[in-house]
């Protein structure tokens, strides 16, 4: 998310000044990119908010996947998922950079202020998620963003060698995890044989067996389970709260600790390394950034197809998903990712599609209450206390509402920043981080008198 310091700041705070960032010294391309990745995630999001939580591993369930339904799961998957989630991590991590910089140039110690930042997010993230949506992400970078510090003199090539290193650590980590469970669903289904055919097995195979349940439950849930989740998000506030509250929970401690942390650090220091060589600001030459398009398209686009159709013929098995059929979006979606830059900074430079990318600029500057509002209208239009669609939209036509999300974040921001400094959300941040009400309205031109 946007905050006073993070991807977007051109210019050095001068000595004994530091605070919020003003808005000339913003850098736009960072503005847009961060715009660009966010409403990209949107599409990726909308998903979790209208369908059951088990379409993140097999899409099949809910949404339909046949037709325009499965094309666009397809379309979606190659060219949104991960991808823009790869994107975001980055500029958070490009963030801590630019804060450190201006925190050096106004003579200043960054780490008070860098940690309150940073946990008020944490409190932000955890509210989010248990009152309103279990896919939130802002609790994780918070998580993430603690860690980050550490790292913020190490050189650009440091800091992308150790983000890759944590990255193949992750992937380690969740390769890891499918074997232990693909052994352990072979171990229950010689139990499962056992029982079918009437015999008797010892306590710990019975509990292995019951483990072995609990686990295809969480991933492949049943008929009866996923009716229950319907039913509680169609339902009022208080029952979708009872079943988002566990799913939180566990998205917030196991989910991220086996899944998304490492990821989400990795492409964060990646993030700090292409800040501080210049990729993410436009710095690098023509060449440099045709270049990364075609390697990164060439590549990665290729690669997560492959992933696709791996999934496609395991029937979507989640052991395999963790095994290998994940790996190929995993690793692609940062080399697309690395494309996209490319080409929005080869357009923003060439002055081309100026009436998109100002206001994609202006719905980076405020990503963090334009994500808040995804959240607060996504609910609304899907959950049981407002139009109660859960479950009810097929996956092609959420289309038509991402489009509708798209131009009116993209109208609204825009005329929100000429009244006001910041978004909303971004407003209460910075009062916190830094302690002392900030001023919210833009101070209306001086005008001239007569000489």
């Amino acid at each position: 998310m946007t905050d006073d310091t993070s991807p977007g700041i051109a210019g050095t705070a001068t000595a004994g000044e530091f605070g919020p960032v003003k808005p000339a010294e913003r850098i736009k391309v960072v503005d847009i990119l961060r715009g660009f990745a966010l409403l990209g995630i949107l599409v990726v999001n909308m998903d979790y908010f209208a369908f059951p939580a088990a379409v993140i591993f097999d899409p099949r369930i809910a949404g339909g996947f046949t037709g325009l339904d499965g094309l666009t799961w397809k379309f979606n998957s190659l060219f949104f998922l991960e991808k823009m989630m790869a994107l975001f991590s980055m500029l958070f991590g490009a963030g801590l950079v630019l804060m450190y910089d201006r925190a050096t140039a106004a003579g200043k110690k960054l780490g008070g202020v860098y940690y309150r930042r940073i946990l008020w997010l944490l409190v932000i993230g955890a509210i989010h998620g248990y009152l309103l949506w279990y896919g939130d992400i802002l609790f994780s970078y918070a998580i993430a963003g603690l860690i980050l510090f550490l790292f913020r003199k190490r050189s650009a090539r440091t800091l992308i060698i150790v983000g890759c290193f944590v990255l193949v650590f992750g992937a380690l980590i969740k390769t890891g995890g499918g074997f232990a469970n693909g052994l352990l669903r072979a171990q229950a289904e010689g139990v499962g044989a056992i029982l079918d055919a009437g015999g008797s097995v010892t306590p710990q195979q019975r509990e292995m067996y019951d483990t072995w349940q609990e686990v295809k439950q969480h991933f492949t849930p049943g008929s009866e389970t996923m009716s229950s989740e319907i039913a509680a998000y169609r339902g009022g506030y208080r029952a979708n709260l009872e079943s988002r509250v566990p799913m939180t929970l566990m998205m917030q401690t196991q989910a991220l600790i086996f899944m998304v942390l490492w990821r989400a650090m990795g492409l964060m220091l990646i993030g700090m390394g292409l800040m501080k060589s210049g990729f993410l600001t436009g710095e690098r030459s023509r060449r440099f950034y045709v270049s990364w398009a075609i390697i990164g398209y060439g590549a990665g686009l290729p690669l997560c197809g492959w992933g696709i159709k791996s999934l496609l013929d395991r029937n979507f098995d989640f052991i395999h998903y963790l095994i290998i059929g994940g790996h190929y979006n995993y690793a692609g979606s940062i080399l697309v990712a690395m494309a996209n830059v490319s080409i929005i900074v080869l357009v923003f430079r060439a002055g081309l599609l100026t009436w998109l990318t100002d206001r994609l600029a202006g719905a980076g500057r405020m990503a963090l209450s334009n994500y808040l509002l995804q959240t607060l209208i996504g609910t609304t239009i899907f959950y049981g206390f407002g139009f109660g669609l859960f479950n009810h939209v097929n996956r092609f036509a959420l289309w038509g509402f991402i489009i509708a999300f798209w131009i009116l974040q993209l109208y609204i921001s825009p005329l929100w920043l000429r009244k006001f400094r910041f978004g909303p959300a971004e407003w209460l941040w910075r009062t916190l981080t830094y302690w002392k009400v900030q001023p919210f309205r833009v101070k209306p031109a001086s005008t001239a008198g007569p000489s």
